[in-house]
């Protein structure tokens, strides 16, 4: 076990950094559901109610000047919100003020790679390994003084919220993950799945080749093509235009093709990541269970969704305070039923 105060040197995440701990992996028991307290109700609001969040804030946090929305109460109880690919703040944008009117403190970071997000330094690897990301947040959270929050996630936001639960669970209150246990073993990922399930990945094949690197530099077809996968994997939501381009313009990022790239790259072993994540890839390599309160949802009309919905292939991994919800919805579960979503993080903060 390194020193945390050597190891967090080591990666240049700062010495308020809490990189080290890997309690998550021990010690988890078996607890029934149990709820601390009535949860307050949350409001309905339709999908599109907001447009915008107010001016975002940057954070020099890690490898990071991290750019966020916040919005709520300054000492209101936490609740982080991530986000997945391709998508941005935006599947937000009705969530958060949801539960900043419930009193929360909501923070909404862009992951790296995305709009006004950048690295320190120009000689940083664009590594988009599992477990970078996750120590981005857990940045991210001492740079604002935060030990600990609710953790809100879909998409590469639910991987990352697990990760967190499982390696740093004194840093999460409770999880809400979108499509459960999402943390990559990539030892799996080498074997193939159905071929009707292979047809839903065909972007991660794609990105595999130069073609696809080289599509995700061009502007144009990167516009298009992360405006296909949200046509794909949401078939019944309903946005315009000005809601896809609002969350397009993150993509302009200098680096998001190659977080992006690497990311798929990484999960398939076609591309490696650094020594300084080998502790922590390790761990997750075990599939660590998660014992801190947790509330998973299945999107039932998202293609990645697999039958029967009810959060079975995953119950397992979940061995604190859990229940799980299913929607009829598709992917970006957030901004296609903000309410529901809302309420979900509500929940599982009185589980």
């Amino acid at each position: 076990m390194f020193d945390r105060r050597t190891f967090s040197k080591f990666l240049g995440l700062g010495t308020g950094t809490a990189a080290a701990s890997l309690a998550g992996l021990q010690g988890v028991s078996n607890a029934a559901p149990s709820r601390g307290g009535e949860a307050p109700g949350v409001p309905t609001t339709a999908s599109g109610a907001h447009a915008s969040f107010p001016a975002l804030q940057q954070v020099r946090a890690g490898l990071l000047d991290i750019g966020y929305a916040e919005l709520g109460p300054a000492h209101g109880p936490a609740v982080v919100c991530l986000h997945g690919w391709p998508y941005d703040i935006h599947s937000y944008v009705d969530v958060a003020p949801l539960l900043a009117d419930r009193g929360y403190r909501v923070i909404v970071p862009y992951l790296r790679g995305h709009g006004t997000t950048r690295f320190l330094s120009p000689r940083t690897f664009r590594n988009a390994q599992q477990s970078a990301i996750a120590l981005d947040v857990i940045a991210l959270m001492d740079a604002l003084r935060i030990h600990k929050a609710v953790i809100a996630g879909f998409d590469w936001g639910s991987r990352t919220g697990g990760i967190l639960a499982a390696l740093w669970p004194d840093r999460v209150k409770a999880l809400v993950s979108v499509s459960g246990y999402l943390i990559t073993n990539r030892a799996m990922q080498s074997e193939p799945i159905p071929p009707a399930a292979e047809r839903t990945w065909w972007y991660q094949y794609y990105f595999a080749t130069e073609r696809g690197r080289k599509a995700m530099e061009r502007e144009d077809l990167r516009h298009d093509l992360t405006r296909l996968v949200w046509d794909l994997v949401s078939p019944t939501w309903n946005f315009d235009d000005a809601t896809f381009e609002r969350t397009a313009a993150a993509f302009e990022n200098p680096d998001h093709a190659a977080i992006v790239i690497h990311n798929y790259r990484w999960r398939l072993g076609l591309a490696e990541g650094e020594p300084r994540y080998d502790r922590y890839e390790d761990a997750l390599a075990t599939g660590p269970a998660i014992g801190v309160p947790s509330l998973t949802i299945d999107p039932l009309l998202d293609p990645f969704t697999a039958p029967p919905g009810d959060g079975s292939s995953y119950r397992g991994k979940f061995t604190g305070p859990y229940e799980h919800r299913a929607l009829s919805v598709g992917h970006n579960v957030p901004q296609e039923a903000p309410t529901a979503f809302a309420q979900a993080v509500v929940d599982v903060d009185h589980f």
